[in-house]
């Protein structure tokens, strides 16, 4: 089965679509953005039958879309920062890994300071994320 160049926007229009809508994490409009794109390439690609156009046109309306799409994006948006407190559900022995409560969720977590041990129950100051590893500080640590 040989698709033409306008069905095979149409399909990757829908789909990009479809993952913006569905995707759990956003992904700040930029799916939604590509696929209204092809969806426009998929009508342009009916009247341009050249494929390396239809695409230089596909990025074009793409970031031109992506960039416009940014005001929609609330500022004070839960997904744009990140909760900045969490519990220490086990002990963060000094220079290892313990767990941590945080977003609802149980994450691995080791203290800024190789130095410091953290109690369980603990309140904690997320610092930062290093792939799935939480970088913490004891909530009174920062008082001091």
């Amino acid at each position: 089965m040989n698709l033409l160049p306008a069905q095979i926007w149409l399909i990757v229009g829908i789909a990009l679509c479809a993952i913006e809508m569905l995707v759990p994490l956003p992904t700040f409009l930029i799916a939604g953005a590509m696929g209204i794109a092809a969806l426009l390439v998929a009508a342009i690609a009916l009247i341009l039958p050249v494929p390396a156009i239809q695409i230089l046109v596909w990025m074009l309306i793409s970031g031109m879309l992506a960039v416009a799409s940014r005001r929609f994006i609330p500022k004070d948006s839960h997904q744009l920062k990140e909760a900045s407190e969490g519990v220490t559900l086990t002990e963060i022995l000094a220079g290892e890994t313990g767990r941590v409560k945080y977003e609802g969720g149980s994450w691995k977590a080791r203290c800024d300071n190789p130095q410091i041990a953290i109690a369980a129950q603990q309140k904690v100051i997320i610092l930062r994320r290093q792939g799935t590893t939480l970088i913490v500080v004891p909530e009174n640590w920062l008082s001091h």
